[in-house]
């Protein structure tokens, strides 16, 4: 019901697939199959006429002067001289020519194919067949069907598109942060709070990077934070991570702000600091610890919830087994003028 619910247009998309394969399968062919009654030669596949026609003018030429064994074979066939001159002309058999010339007579009076032909006696033959128009009108159900099948999915995507808008606006506000902001500028900034994000880590996610968009209510994107992988000691796999980078990008800012979370082995071993110095200020990781980021217009709160040292032959709690961190973001109240690039670039050549 739940998956019936968060997607109905799907829901709908293999319903109708499943409903089709009952109809036509189980239905159409096992329980109530198509019974054709009153068939003629006409109704045969080519391969099938060409030896129902070759039966008949072997059984002629066996009894010549019998025209009512021709007849009542192809009595209910209206194009049989038509189809028995189309295999003579396939036929390489000189024998076999004679025979189908033969029957083509007694279709048509006494005059063999070769004399039809030239003189354009012979009916042309039929462009489609029965089975031909069956098919294409199947083709044609079956395209309407496809097209109501896919408007309807539209339809309740957008509509479901629709709620799932609604529904984002009243979670974006339910998840927002309920505390003030921990704030490294002076005091007296009024904060906006915007939203909360919870990232974890368990031991053997390699690929660990998580990354969340900052929007306002309006939906303006206003920056991205997110936590990942800094480093990790060893050369076992899956990796044995000893520290994680927190980081905060602010569009109005154009930098991004990063903290590098370090286990206890990481943050007393002067070696290993001093490699991690350059990706940010380091942090040693305690339960309950707020890392404060903040840039011109955002602020972060990223508070460790919950980490858990691993245990094996490296170090004693020099890796993580796991670690949960929920980022808290508030926007700053205020008008911000344009950032200043040529600044930003000036500064960094600088050093």
């Amino acid at each position: 019901m739940d998956f019936i619910k968060e997607k109905p247009g799907l829901s709908v998309l293999i319903a109708f697939i499943v409903g089709l394969i009952i109809g036509q399968t189980v239905f159409g062919w096992y329980l109530f199959p198509v019974e054709w009654t009153g068939a003629g030669p006409a109704d045969l596949d080519q391969a099938e006429q060409d030896v129902y026609l070759q039966t008949i003018a072997d059984a002629y030429s066996y009894q010549p002067g019998n025209t009512g064994l021709v007849t009542r074979a192809l009595g209910t066939w209206p194009d049989a001289a038509s189809a028995i001159c189309d295999l003579r002309a396939r036929t390489a058999d000189p024998a076999a020519q004679q025979r189908l010339d033969a029957i083509a007579a007694v279709q048509t009076g006494g005059q063999p194919c070769d004399a039809l032909t030239a003189g354009g006696q012979l009916p042309a033959a039929p462009t489609t067949t029965e089975e031909d128009s069956n098919l294409g009108t199947i083709l044609a159900l079956l395209l309407m069907l496809a097209l109501v099948g896919a408007g309807i999915v539209v339809v309740l995507n957008r509509r479901n598109s629709m709620m799932t808008e609604d529904n984002n606006v009243d979670m974006y506000y339910e998840n927002m942060p309920e505390n003030a902001p921990t704030m490294t500028s002076e005091e007296g900034v009024s904060a906006v709070p915007i939203a909360r994000f919870q990232s974890d880590y368990v031991y053997g996610r390699d690929n660990y990077d998580d990354s969340f968009s900052i929007e306002n209510a309006s939906g303006e994107f206003l920056g991205e934070c997110g936590v990942g992988i800094a480093e990790s000691i060893g050369s076992d796999t899956p990796k044995n991570v000893t520290a994680l980078e927190v980081w905060l990008f602010d569009k109005n800012d154009i930098r991004t702000i990063t903290k590098v979370v370090m286990s206890d082995h990481a943050f007393f071993d002067e070696a290993l600091k001093a490699k991690l110095a350059p990706k940010g200020e380091p942090v040693l990781a305690r339960e309950n610890e707020v890392i404060v980021l903040e840039t011109a217009t955002l602020i972060i709160n990223a508070e460790i919830k919950e980490m858990q040292y691993g245990a094996g032959s490296l170090p004693p709690q020099s890796y993580f087994e796991n670690f949960s961190i929920e980022l808290s973001a508030w926007a700053k109240e205020g008008d911000f003028d344009e950032p200043d690039i040529e600044g930003r670039v000036d500064e960094l050549l600088e050093y």
